[in-house]
């Protein structure tokens, strides 16, 4: 049976690289940027005045001249004036270009104006170049700003206006179908029969999904049937790039999804993962390039194999890097007593300080999704038998 470093690189490995659009950048929120880009102009543009103030040159200051005559004032976006004599001082605002013939500013805090004179009141006014944002001192045109592969966060989305990128090329959205299976499935707000359950799975799916910024995505419900599995699954199959179903891979006779997958041609990587919980993963490809995720119906399993595989791999099929898990240390004693794999769901805390802790917060069996509530995610620990003392660094997957 495969470990679950094995399973990770066999869907990396078979996971089709999504394609290339162009989309305007205010739509691109979150996306894969799949070109580099470069300074437009020097950043900043100009010498920037980094203070509401005055402007002035610093050689009368250095003097020991305090007084100065106010010539006009400086606006961010407005042309530059020039300054007319070394006794003069021009009112400049944060953002504005600095005034020709200046080489400092003037805090207003240490400044008085009144009837046109600026009298400075600090004891050691600043000297040249203070509080002036010099001309290419954060990027020079033409400088690399961002690599392909980065995520259009809130800073890379800003860095790219500056640079003046109107359209940027991001890779494609994956179109995900959320497919759960199972007659005992009832849908919230519905009437319920006492030996039903509510359909819950796909809702944490999606929520996961659109967490992680994939948008593109339908949601799914087909009963335990083999017609109608098989009609709904080349359904989507024609129409997404990603299924990812809940239920129907284990061993029982309506477990239907592994065999019914295989009539439709998706060929199977692998079926079973050394792990708990959510040992009876399933994961295939079509010839088209198409990826199906058939995850445990268990809730837990569900959502820890999404997280575990599923988010992780799509986000490098769209060419992002592949995110490095974080570690923490145990909060706590763990024995494990399985020799598979174990995924245990914790709750990060930090202690005086700073440090971050895990806390374990254990379910009551992969359908306990209850138990889920406050935690962060989950650390993997190897199999046993064997106890994990308080302090032991484990890797942490987030939800």
């Amino acid at each position: 049976m495969l470990t679950p470093s094995d399973a990770e690189a066999l869907i990396r490995e078979r996971l089709a690289c999504l394609p290339i659009e162009s989309l305007p950048l205010a739509q691109c929120a979150g996306a894969v940027l799949r070109e580099n880009i470069y300074a437009e102009r020097d950043a900043p543009p100009f010498d920037r005045v980094a203070m509401d103030g005055i402007a002035c040159a610093s050689e009368p200051l250095r003097q020991g001249r305090r007084e100065f005559r106010v010539q006009g004032a400086q606006p961010a976006g407005d042309p530059p004036h020039t300054l007319e004599a070394p006794g003069a001082c021009i009112e400049v605002m944060t953002g504005a270009m600095l005034p020709a013939g200046c080489d400092v500013v003037v805090p207003i805090e240490q400044v008085e104006v009144a009837e046109g004179r600026a009298r400075i009141t600090s004891a050691a006014p600043p000297g040249a170049g203070a509080n002036i944002h010099r001309r290419g001192s954060d990027a020079r045109q033409g400088a690399l700003l961002l690599s392909a592969g980065a995520r259009l966060g809130a800073p890379e989305s800003a860095i790219a206006a500056s640079a003046g990128m109107a359209r940027v090329r991001v890779s494609a959205q994956p179109r995900i179908a959320v497919i759960s299976t199972g007659n005992e499935l009832v849908e919230p707000g519905e009437p319920i029969e006492p030996w039903q359950v509510r359909r819950s799975n796909s809702y944490g799916v999606v929520a996961a999904l659109r967490a992680h910024a994939f948008q593109r995505v339908v949601d799914d419900h087909v009963p335990d049937d083999a017609e109608a599995l098989a009609a709904r699954l080349r359904f989507h199959l024609d129409t997404h790039d990603v299924l990812i179903l809940s239920g129907g891979v284990s061993m029982g006779r309506l477990d239907l999804v592994p065999q019914t997958l295989a009539r439709l041609g998706v060929e199977q990587v692998f079926h079973r993962i050394a792990q708990r919980p959510g040992k009876p993963m399933w994961f295939g490809t079509t010839q088209a390039g198409r990826a199906v995720f058939a995850l445990p119906g268990n809730p837990v399993s569900t959502l820890v194999c999404l997280a575990r595989y599923v988010i992780p791999a799509l986000a490098v099929a769209m060419g992002g890097a592949a995110a490095a898990a974080a570690r923490l240390p145990l909060a706590a004693d763990v024995e494990v007593t399985t020799p598979l794999t174990t995924f245990l769901p914790v709750r990060i805390a930090h202690d005086d300080w700073g440090r971050g802790w895990a806390y374990p917060q254990p379910t009551n069996g992969s359908g306990d999704f209850t138990s889920l509530a406050g935690t962060h995610g989950f650390v993997e620990l190897p199999g046993g038998p064997h106890r994990f003392a308080r302090g032991h660094i484990s890797r942490l997957f987030g939800w």
